[in-house]
């Protein structure tokens, strides 16, 4: 492990500064890439506007005439808590600009699998439904769409993953309106939107609409900032890049929750996951709130997590999000047990003293298909490789498919990998999909050898030493007045997460004295720039030398009514 130092380019450093920027965060967001101030203001005004998002106005059009025709509109949603929230804030947008017949459906990830499928398209029409709505998914689903429109179904899709592919050109589904940041001609600024800022704009561009034919003369119009906190946790939980336009989205949200206005349900999630509201971080969103509704798709019904955050009666809220913390206890059970066995399987497929191969497939039958995401997650960290990890399908009649999630590394975009792997090796992979960063894709059992042979081959030529090296980027040095615990809070008040990395500070430090606690973490006693301070490793149980150069987070704890700074440590050169 080589812990790397941002660059700090001064010139920015200074115009924050005289900006009345704190001089720690002026250096923070200077070295992710800030230039101006204006780039940290997160005024709502300030977005990026709808305009610019190509299919917008369409579906703003489509959207406001079938609410003055009064047809019933159904949204289909995706599984995962970017769905979920979308979901939400569809059926609540929906109404609140004066829809009257808005309902669901959110497909099974067993039976169903991923996006609108042929079968989906007719239960939405056997719903009575006029118009089909996607949110977080739609783009890749050709038949699905196709059959929807045969069926006599308008459909508007709105979704921010890529397009597929075919014979080198964009493949896009024939919907009525398609609303996507990466379909080709849009010149949308902010590919890195989440699904569940896509409907969010989508609402926007509806409301604008409605006001121009005269929808709300009679009184004020309807406020869609209500709506906000579903989008910052959405926004969060997906993991997308936090580009300024997905920053200020996350950072208004992130103020109305800490004013405590927000839907009952992200309120009873607070309390389930004994979090604060009033003090609400973007690490709540990602670690805490995200994974309880992440949960109920992987092992259950994501039904539970959308009418978790579609009720108004607290109650109600509370009792859905027990349900979802309870679940979420069984996932961490499964994935805990899956991890120890997918590590095991890892270190079979190199000898100890050899580096892994340039990519890593791991495959066993009593592997449980909704956790294999955060089993890659986990085996990528630990290895520092694309890793792919597979189940066994549990959809009837499809016992010979194997559905594999990945995840990737900087410098290796697993998505265009799994392309290439298609076309060399033509029939493999039934389907695939995803990101740079996370992709998903099924496979016959018999293939399997196949698809990791081709993985491996691609991760060869893609990738180099340098590429493969684990690396840590941090903020270097801690200067020793900015160890208190009201730089802890400013910090924790900002924005941080994917493409915008909390602040990791990195120096080496003496390790006054170390124990484990719980057989699991290491607490340690430091000497900073001559100071004692307390740490925390979390999951290390290998001890420390009497020096070491780590790189850690700022956070504080309480200690006879009595705030301190403490040490959480990342990790450490090797």
């Amino acid at each position: 492990m080589k812990l790397i130092a941002r660059d700090i380019p001064p010139r920015s450093v200074w115009a924050l500064e005289q900006a009345g920027v704190h001089p720690l965060l002026a250096q923070l967001y200077a070295a992710r890439g800030v230039q101006t101030p204006l780039e940290l203001d997160d005024a709502l005004a300030h977005l990026l506007p709808p305009s610019e998002l190509l299919g917008s106005a369409a579906a703003a059009t489509l959207l406001a005439d079938a609410i003055a025709a009064d047809l019933r509109l159904c949204i289909v949603a995706d599984y995962d808590c970017d769905g979920a929230t979308a979901c939400a804030v569809a059926v609540r947008g929906l109404r609140l600009l004066g829809a009257r017949h808005v309902h669901y459906l959110v497909p099974d990830r067993v039976v169903d699998g991923y996006g609108l499928t042929p079968p989906i398209s007719e239960r939405v029409k056997a719903s009575g439904a006029d118009v089909l709505i996607t949110v977080d998914n739609g783009i890749g689903s050709i038949d699905g769409v196709a059959h929807a429109r045969a069926l006599g179904l308008q459909v508007l899709v709105t979704d921010h993953h890529l397009p597929a592919v075919a014979n080198g050109q964009t493949v896009l589904p024939e919907a009525d309106v398609i609303v996507n940041p990466n379909q080709p001609g849009c010149n949308f600024a902010s590919k890195a939107i989440a699904g569940v800022g896509v409907m969010f704009y989508v609402l926007l561009a509806l409301r604008a609409e409605l006001r121009q034919r005269g929808r709300f003369t009679d009184g004020p119009q309807p406020k869609l900032d209500s709506l906000l906190p579903l989008v910052a946790l959405g926004t969060v939980a997906d993991v997308v890049r936090l580009d300024a336009n997905n920053r200020r989205l996350v950072a208004q949200g992130l103020k109305r929750v800490r004013s405590l206005a927000m839907p009952a349900g992200i309120t009873a999630l607070f309390v389930a996951s004994g979090r604060q509201a009033a003090t609400a971080t973007t690490f709540d969103f990602g670690f805490a709130l995200g994974p309880r509704l992440n949960a109920a798709g992987r092992l259950s019904d994501m039904t539970l997590g959308i009418e978790c955050l579609l009720t108004d009666d607290a109650g109600r809220a509370t009792e859905l999000a027990q349900t979802l913390d309870g679940i979420n206890r069984e996932r961490r059970e499964i994935e805990g047990d899956m991890r120890d066995q997918a590590f095991a399987i890892a270190e079979t497929l190199f000898d100890a003293e050899d580096e892994p191969p340039p990519a890593v497939c791991v495959f066993d039958p009593d592997f449980h298909e909704g956790v294999v995401g955060i089993v890659a997650s986990r085996l990528k960290d630990k290895l520092h490789r694309p890793t792919f990890v597979f189940a066994a399908s549990a959809a009837p009649g499809r016992e010979h498919e194997l559905k594999g999630s990945g995840r990737s590394i900087p410098g290796f975009h697993l998505r265009d990998a799994l392309d290439l792997v298609a076309k060399r090796y033509p029939g493999v992979l039934l389907r695939f999909g995803g990101h740079a960063m996370a992709a998903g894709c099924t496979v016959l059992e018999e293939h399997f050898d196949t698809f990791e042979q081709g993985l491996i081959e691609v991760a060869q030529e893609w990738l180099d030493a340098a590429t493969l090296a684990r690396r840590t980027e941090t903020d270097g040095p801690l200067k020793p007045e900015y160890r208190r615990t009201e730089l802890v809070d400013l910090l924790q008040r900002e924005v941080w997460g994917q493409g915008f990395a909390a602040p990791t500070f990195s120096e080496e430090l003496e390790v006054l004295s170390q124990r484990l606690i719980g057989e699991k973490h290491l607490a340690l006693k430091l000497k900073h720039q001559g100071q004692p301070v307390d740490g925390m490793w979390f999951g290390r149980t290998e001890p420390l030398p009497a020096r070491a150069k780590l790189a850690f987070r700022l956070d504080a704890d309480a200690w006879n009514g009595v705030r301190r700074v403490r040490f959480l440590i990342e990790a450490t050169e090797e």
